[in-house]
This record gives structure tokens, C-alpha cells and sequence, in this order.
């Protein structure tokens, strides 16, 4: 009976910093970019695009293709800055459970 309040004791821990992480994680930012830096796209933790930075350099009609794929290339990139980031928040709250293979959390 003790190690099942202990359990339920650590369940309840874990829940709320998993809300802590998800806060933690709603709030973060991060920039991608292509071109070498003429394209820059800000994401946050929801992956919802804050900023989109284009040098006035690619505006040119003839270049319309390219600049789109440098904006999605920026995206993109920012868009793994931003798992990666959930990726390592994750590790450290989850380091030392028990946890099979492969699961992953939040769930």
C-alpha cells in the first residue's frame, strides 16, 4: 500500500511538471533560416510563424520560386530548432523513470 501512495505521490509530481514543461515549451522561440541569412522565419513552441525576415534583396519577379523555397527552407529549419528544443526539455524531465523504449512523452 505504501509503494502505491508512493507511486500515485510521483505520478502527480510528474504531471505537474509536464505542465510546466508544456509552458515552458509554448514560450519558446526559435529562428530558422536559408540563403545564407536573407531568409529568416521565427517560430514558437507551437510552431505557429511569429516573424518572417526577407532581405530586400530578393525582390525581384524573376526570382519568385526561389524566394518561396528560401522561406519554406527557413521554416523548416526553425520547425526542428523547435523539436529539438521539446526533444532535450523532455529527456531531462523524463531522465531516470522507467520508461520502455521508444515511448515517448507528452503522450
Amino acid at each position: 500500500m505504501k509503494d502505491l501512495l508512493g507511486l500515485m505521490g510521483k505520478a502527480k509530481e510528474m504531471q505537474a511538471k509536464m505542465q510546466a514543461m508544456q509552458e515552458e515549451i509554448a514560450e519558446l522561440e526559435a529562428t530558422g533560416q536559408a540563403g545564407g541569412g536573407l531568409v529568416k522565419v521565427t517560430l514558437t513552441g507551437k510552431f505557429e510563424m511569429k516573424k518572417l525576415d526577407i532581405d530586400s534583396s530578393l525582390f525581384n519577379e524573376d526570382e519568385v520560386e526561389i524566394l518561396e523555397d528560401l522561406i519554406l527552407a527557413a521554416h523548416n529549419d526553425a520547425r526542428v530548432k523547435v523539436e529539438q528544443a521539446m526533444q532535450e526539455k523532455t529527456k531531462a524531465l523524463t531522465a531516470g523513470l522507467p520508461l520502455p523504449p521508444g515511448m515517448k512523452l507528452p503522450f
